[in-house]
């Protein structure tokens, strides 16, 4: 018997196992099988969702298959071991036969399709695929690729990595093919990028040292020097008063600009000045003196004259005499053309007041 043929029939063996296990117990979860040859005899490892039911009340189910396994596959002293399946959405064979029930059920083959490999995803899969091939919707036959995810087909990773499993049902309109790929989370690729942080490595020093370099500096920052009231006065500069502040803005504001009153006085030099010789009439030296006034007292006046009720002219003639007399009289004290002019104007002014008696007598 050829090298060749040996593998062959190795292999038929094992599908034939598979077929017989999966058909025994679809009710428990069956997940597939795993068989390895030993010098001891083989051993069997049963992969499912239900492990009771395959060990059964006492381990009979397990004897009983063994016997099954050792007269109608010709396997020499089997070793049959249950191991539970952690996730099932991760395990091709549960899923396949999901799908499997599901169309047997009548549900639509890319409803089923698409429902089988969204459970593969949230259960953690880098990548799956869903093949549903046979008379889907006409009598010929063809079929329907759903796939996500990452998943390659060739190279040494999905060789390693891939989890497979193919399924049959036999529907009205023929038999229908369903097959499952599907690559873990813990699979590797050769094309995959790691990042690896290096943690330096510092030289050991002793704790001693250590611990007085940590007081050492907790002392500088947690004990700040303390000076007395005199050295804080010294070391810190002056805070300056709210009057300080106001000198030196006046300081620092616009040069100051000449007074009212030295304004009159200027403007007074300049009348004198350009009127060197005194005029004999006050009418005027009154319109010499006037615009040396500020306008705002001119102003005044003026309201002041409005409010007073009318005096007479006689009254008038009298006040503006004795202002140009005393004017001139402060202006020249020595000359007696000044008195003799005052007091002819007074002998003057004294017969016009009786005019004015009679007209009040004659009005009564």
């Amino acid at each position: 018997m050829s090298v060749v043929k040996h593998f062959i029939e190795d292999s038929i063996k094992k599908a034939e196992i598979d077929e017989f296990l999966r058909n025994e117990f679809e009710r428990a979860g069956y997940g597939g099988v795993s068989i390895t040859k030993t010098p001891l005899g083989t051993h069997l490892v049963v992969y499912t969702m239900r492990p009771g039911l395959i060990i059964g009340r006492g381990g009979e189910t397990i004897r009983e298959l063994a016997v099954v396994l050792e007269e109608k596959f010709q396997l020499p002293s089997p070793q049959i071991s249950v191991a539970e399946i952690e996730i099932p959405e991760l395990n091709a064979h549960v899923v396949a036969s999901r799908i499997a029930s599901a169309l047997k059920r009548g549900v639509h083959y890319r409803r089923a399709g698409f429902w089988g490999l969204n459970q593969i995803m949230e259960g953690g899969a880098l990548g799956a695929e869903v093949i549903i091939s046979g008379k889907l919707r006409t009598d010929r036959a063809r079929y329907e690729k759903f796939r996500t995810g990452y998943l390659p087909k060739s190279g040494e990773p999905p060789r390693k990595y891939m989890r497979a499993a193919e399924l049959h049902v036999q529907l009205k309109p023929g038999i229908l093919g369903v097959k499952v790929r599907i690559i873990p989370p813990d699979a590797k690729f050769p094309d995959q990028v790691q990042i690896q942080i290096l943690e330096e490595e510092f030289e050991s020093e002793p704790e001693g040292k250590i611990v007085e370099e940590k007081v050492a500096a907790e002392e500088k920052v947690a004990k700040p020097k303390i000076l007395s009231a005199e050295e804080a006065k010294k070391v810190e500069p002056a805070t300056p008063t709210a009057e300080e502040k106001a000198e030196v803005k006046e300081k620092v504001a616009e040069p100051e600009l000449p007074s009212v009153e030295e304004k009159v006085v200027a403007k007074k030099k300049v009348a004198r000045k350009k009127v060197s010789k005194p005029k004999e009439k006050g009418k005027t030296e009154k319109k010499v003196a006037e615009p040396a006034a500020l306008p705002a007292k001119k102003k005044k006046v003026a309201k002041k004259k409005t409010s007073k009720p009318e005096v007479s002219p006689a009254k008038k003639k009298k006040v503006t005499k004795k202002k140009v007399t005393k004017k001139k009289a402060a202006k020249s004290k020595k000359s007696p053309t000044a008195k003799e002019k005052t007091v002819t104007k007074k002998k003057k002014a004294k017969p016009k007041v009786a005019p004015a008696k009679k007209t009040e007598e004659a009005g009564k």
